[in-house]
C-alpha cells in the first residue's frame, strides 16, 4: 500500500513553528483534501513530504520511505506545487522531455500526458506564452508523467476556466478510482466539497481534523429543515406547542433548527396540514470549515467601520 505517512512532524524557522507535531496518513483510493487558513502550514508540510525541506523533528514518508531515498522518484510520486516553475523559454514538450529523461521515463509518455491534459495542440509553444490555466495543466502533466501511484497537488484549480475546473475535478476522482493516493491542497471550499472524500485540516501548524468529509460537516453544522404549508401561522403555533425551535421567513416559510425531515414530516402530517414544501438544508463544507478554523486564522481582515450617512 503506497500511502503518505506523517508522524510527529515539526518544522521550525527560527522562533516560528510552521508545522507542529503533525501526525496523519493519506491513503490510496480516495481524494484527501488538505485545508487550512493562510499560514496554517499546508505548503510547508507538502514540501517536507517531497524532501524540499528538512523537518526539525519527526518524519514524512511515502510508501514507508523518505522521498530522498526513492530512486527515479517521478515514477513513484507526482507533484504540482508551483505552476510557474517551468522555464519560460522552453516549449512544454521539451520541459516534459527533460523531466522524462532524468527519471528514465519513455518519451512516449510525454505525448500521452500532453494529450491527457489538453495541451497537445500547443505543446511546441514556449511556456512563457501560456496563460496561468495552461501552466496549471502543464504542471499536472509533469505530475502524471511517471504514472505515479502517489499524486500531490497544491491549488490545482488556480487559473482554470469553468471547463478546466470540471476537468480537474474528474481527473482527481479518476486517479483515486484507479487506487492512487491523492492529496490536494485548496482554499476553494465549494470545489473541495465536489471532489474530496476525506479531509485533513490544519491550523497554525497543528492538526485540527482528520476525518471523512461528510462526517466533518455533520459534526459541525446544525441540521435544519425548511417547511411551508398553506397556513404559516398555524405551522408556527404547532412548532411552539411542541417546543420546536423554528424561525419564520418570507411567504410563510419556516426553518426548523436541529431537526430532520422525517420528524417534521410526521408532525405536520399528524396535524392534517397541507405541506407545500419540505426539504433538508444540508450544511456546507464552507460552514463547517469556518466554524472549526475561526480561531486559527493568522491573517484576518477586520470589518470596515460603518460609514456615516450623507446629509
Amino acid at each position: 500500500m503506497t500511502s503518505i505517512d506523517v508522524q510527529d512532524l515539526t518544522k521550525e524557522y527560527g522562533s516560528t513553528r510552521a508545522v507542529d507535531q503533525l501526525t496523519f496518513s493519506v491513503l490510496p483510493g480516495r481524494v484527501t483534501g488538505f485545508l487550512g487558513p493562510n499560514g496554517a502550514g499546508k505548503s510547508t508540510t507538502m514540501r517536507l513530504v517531497l524532501g524540499l525541506d528538512r523537518p526539525t523533528s519527526g518524519t514524512a514518508t511515502i510508501g514507508g520511505r523518505a522521498y530522498a531515498a526513492i530512486d527515479e522518484p517521478l515514477r513513484h510520486v507526482g507533484a504540482l506545487l508551483d505552476a510557474q516553475a517551468p522555464h519560460g523559454s522552453r516549449t512544454a514538450r521539451n520541459h516534459l522531455r527533460a523531466l522524462a529523461a532524468s527519471n528514465r521515463i519513455p518519451e512516449r509518455r510525454v505525448d500521452a500526458v500532453l494529450e491527457q491534459v489538453g495541451l497537445a495542440s500547443v505543446a511546441r509553444r514556449r511556456v512563457k506564452t501560456y496563460s496561468l490555466g495552461m501552466r496549471q495543466r502543464l504542471g499536472v502533466a509533469g505530475a502524471l508523467l511517471g504514472d505515479p501511484p502517489v499524486v500531490l497537488l497544491d491549488e490545482p484549480s488556480n487559473g482554470l476556466d469553468p471547463e478546466g475546473i470540471i476537468w480537474m475535478r474528474e481527473l482527481m476522482r479518476e486517479l483515486a478510482r484507479e487506487g492512487r493516493t491523492v492529496l490536494v491542497s485548496s482554499h476553494l471550499m465549494n470545489e473541495t466539497a465536489s471532489f474530496a472524500d476525506h479531509l485533513v485540516v490544519l491550523g497554525r501548524g497543528r492538526l485540527l481534523a482528520d476525518t471523512p468529509m461528510r462526517g466533518f460537516i455533520d459534526a459541525r453544522v446544525q441540521p435544519r429543515v425548511r417547511v411551508r404549508t398553506t397556513d404559516g401561522g398555524a405551522l408556527g403555533g404547532l412548532f411552539k406547542d411542541h417546543g420546536i425551535e423554528a424561525v419564520e421567513g418570507e411567504e410563510g416559510r419556516w426553518t426548523v433548527l436541529d431537526a430532520r425531515v422525517e420528524d417534521i414530516g410526521r408532525l405536520t402530517s399528524a396535524s392534517g396540514m397541507t405541506v407545500l414544501e419540505l426539504a433538508a438544508e444540508e450544511g456546507t463544507l464552507e460552514q463547517a470549515y469556518l466554524d472549526l478554523t475561526a480561531t486559527e486564522t493568522e491573517f484576518a481582515a477586520t470589518p470596515s467601520p460603518t460609514q456615516p450617512q450623507e446629509a
